[in-house]
């Protein structure tokens, strides 16, 4: 996602494309190395965060992948840590030795609906960082 344009951006490619259901996204590095070319230098990641509670969303403009797979190839294939990422929490209520099975899992209903609740809220955060950019959006939603 393009950050910084008032008028939206035709060509703008959201994608998840190397992750499925059944699969970790640890090489989601190279197609997003692509799409940059593209976009530019300010893009957006959205990515799951077992830190957070499940439904929180919290926007950082930059940021260490903090054990994330997914979040570590993108800044080997970037060379940077200096890329926006909007964090979209889904808990750690899993046994020990469990994590893979979590994350690939399905969500228990009370989760879905939190989670679906938070779904308008992330597409605004997404409109409002290829509008104004990251910085007023933090501003804005990370107080809310």
């Amino acid at each position: 996602v393009k950050s910084g344009d008032t008028e939206p951006d035709s060509s703008l490619e959201i994608t998840g494309e190397e992750a499925t259901s059944n699969q970790l996204c640890p090489m989601c590095g190279k197609s997003l190395v692509v799409r940059t070319a593209k976009v530019g230098p300010n893009i957006l990641v959205i990515v799951d965060d077992l830190a957070l509670p499940v439904g929180t969303l919290r926007l950082k403009g930059k940021g260490s992948a903090g054990g994330h797979n997914g979040l570590t190839d993108i800044e080997q294939c970037l060379g940077t840590q200096e890329y926006a990422r909007l964090r979209v929490g889904i808990g750690d209520n899993f046994p020990k030795g469990r994590q893979v099975d979590f994350v690939l899992g399905k969500f228990s209903d009370s989760d879905l609906a939190t989670i679906n609740e938070k779904a308008d809220t992330a597409c605004e955060i997404v409109k409002s960082f290829t509008t104004i950019g990251i910085e007023r959006t933090m501003n804005y939603f990370n107080k809310k």
